[in-house]
This record gives structure tokens, sequence and C-alpha cells, in this order.
């Protein structure tokens, strides 16, 4: 009977160390960081070994092996692992983490956009921070039925991307993507009356985006924008050659260029409003927010020439007639090589 009770003791007592063992392993903190969170991108090709590895690589969590036990007890395998980035807190358990990433439960990227020259360099800045495939994306907005039928073509498709952070998941689809663009876009023309105001000044969305890579291009100062998309409306309005030196450059491709020179007003192309009349086919740039809506609440005045400032210091002067001309001449014709930032607009 003593003996019995002995064993019954050791096994009671395997089983409690075994239990707070199973406890241990499964329920309490795993994790290795002081910081309230840390994030893992899971891509398609990663097994679920790569997936612990990298766990603790990144120092997420602090015992592999206690996870690989409740990887293997939830049987997250390789058919269980799912892409995406998961964040995970501080002080969460095996059991929590594997959980999410059974389930897919992943948490979105932000994703700021803004500064970008053209369709191309958008889908590549996707492409190097999403899942998707950058090429895919950029074949779909150069896909002329899905532009047509979305009110775009591939000149002015740029204009569906307002510059902002966003938030969307790493797995998103180039589709899902152009429809989430297409509802922010939605959002802010529907916002702060911006609709309205551009159709007092008889332009589209697309148009006043346009502009508004202009202006982005034409001056540093922000206090000026809406001014200088002023000038730009009213040459539009009277017919005048818009003339800016921003859509040289874009005409040229070389966007290191310091100077322009009158041999490159020549340059045969649509973009080149020396030569064109109108905007051009669509935007030179991504242009910010704050010249967006410098366009669309532009200065109305009777101002139609700007250039630079004496002191080169990238503010401008502004003036109702070609007087302006006359002083850039005489500056061309004692030698000077004409400058972006000493030119008439």
């Amino acid at each position: 009977m003593a003996l019995q009770k002995k064993w019954l003791s050791i096994f009671g007592a395997i089983i409690m160390f075994s239990s707070g063992l199973l406890y241990w392993i499964v329920f309490t903190s795993n994790t290795n960081f002081n910081t309230k969170s840390k994030e893992i991108i899971i891509t398609k090709d990663l097994s679920s070994d790569n997936v612990v590895s990298k766990l603790k690589n990144d120092s997420i969590i602090n015992n592999n092996t206690s996870f690989t036990i409740v990887k293997s007890l939830l049987k997250y395998n390789d058919q269980a692992v799912k892409p995406g980035r998961y964040l995970f807190k501080s002080g969460m358990s095996n059991l929590d983490m594997i959980r999410k990433l059974r389930s897919g439960n992943q948490d979105p990227v932000s994703i700021t956009i803004n500064n970008v020259r053209d369709t191309k360099q958008l889908c590549a800045k996707f492409g190097q921070q999403l899942m998707l495939d950058s090429t895919e994306l950029f074949s779909m907005l150069s896909d002329t039925i899905l532009l047509d039928s979305m009110g775009f073509n591939r000149e002015n498709i740029l204009s569906l991307f307002i510059p902002n952070t966003y938030e969307m998941y790493y797995t998103i689809s180039p589709r899902k993507l152009i429809a989430k663009f297409s509802s922010e876009y939605e959002k802010f023309w529907s916002n702060n009356n911006r609709r309205a105001e551009i159709q007092k000044r008889n332009i589209t969305e697309a148009q006043a985006y346009t502009v508004a890579s202009i202006v982005e291009k034409e001056t540093i100062y922000e206090a000026e924008k809406k001014t200088i998309a002023g000038v730009y409306l009213n040459r539009l309005k009277t017919g005048m050659k818009l003339q800016a030196d921003p859509t040289v450059v874009f005409a040229l491709g070389i966007f290191g260029i310091q100077r322009i020179l009158f041999e490159h007003l020549s340059t045969n192309s649509p973009y080149n409003t020396y030569l064109v009349n109108g905007l051009p086919p669509g935007p030179i740039c991504m242009p910010s927010q704050t010249s967006l809506d410098a366009v669309i609440n532009s200065e109305e005045h009777d101002f139609l020439f700007f250039c630079a400032k004496p002191g080169y210091d990238g503010s401008h002067s502004f003036a109702k007639t070609s007087k302006l001309i006359v002083k850039m001449q005489m500056s061309i014709a004692n030698g000077w090589t004409r400058k972006k930032s000493n030119k008439l607009s």
C-alpha cells in the first residue's frame, strides 16, 4: 500500500510537472522584444520552418523550440502558411502568435505615395512594398479597355493616384489596389468642395492634376503655388501656349537637367508646351496635395507672366504684360545661359 501511494505521488508529480510545462509552452509569453510591437513579412515562398527561423532571427520569439512544439500541435505546416504582414505585440504567447499566423489575420501596410514621376515608377514602388507583381499592375494601368471604363487613358491614369499615406494588405491584388485608389480618388474630389471649385475654372479633375504637376515643378514656395496656378489657368483661358519649362524637361526625359536651352524648346513632343497648345496629354509628375489644392483654389488675377526675382532664391515676380520678356531677352543677349531658376515661365 505504501509503495502504491509512493508511485501515485510520483505519477501525480509527473502530471503536475507536465501540465505546468505544457502551460508554459503554450500560454506564457514567448516574445523577445521590449518595444510595443514587431512585424514580420511572410512572402509566398516561405515554408513553416522558414517562418520559425525568421521569427527567431528577427528577435520576435525567444524560444524557437517551444514555438515549434505548439506549431506542430496546431498543425501550422507548409500548407497553412499564409503570406502577409503580421504584427506581434510584446507578451504574446506561442498560441496567440500561431493562431494569428494560421488564420491569416494580417495587419495592413502603410504606404506613402508621393514624388513619383510616372505610372511605371509608381508601380515599381508598389512592387517593392507589396506582394503584387509590378509588371502586372503596370499592364493593367496600360489596358485601354479598363482605363476607358474608368474614364482615364494611358497618359493621364497617374491622376487616379492622390498623394497620401494609405493602409492596405501586403497581399492585395493589382485589381483590388486599383479599386481602392478609385475609391480614394472619389473621396478626395468629393471632399472640401473640390469638384465644384474646378468646375468653376472650366477644367476636369485630370486636367487639374496635370496643371498641379506643372506647378509642383515650378516652385518650392507654397505661398506662390496658388498664384502660379492662376497664371497657367489664365493662359489656358486666353488660348496662350503654357510655355512651361518643366514640360520640356519631361519631354526630353533628362530629369537631372539643370539648364533649359533654346534648342530644347524645339523638342518634338506632345508634352512640350512651347510647341503644343493647351495642356500636355497627362501629368509630368505626381503633384503634392498642396499643389493640387493650389490649382483647385487658384488665385483669381490678371497675371499672364512670371519670372524669377533677382537673387535667384527661387521666388517669382508676376506681371500682366510681357515687359518681363524684354528683360529676359536683354540678359540672354548679354551671354546669359537660360536657367530654370531665372527663366520666364
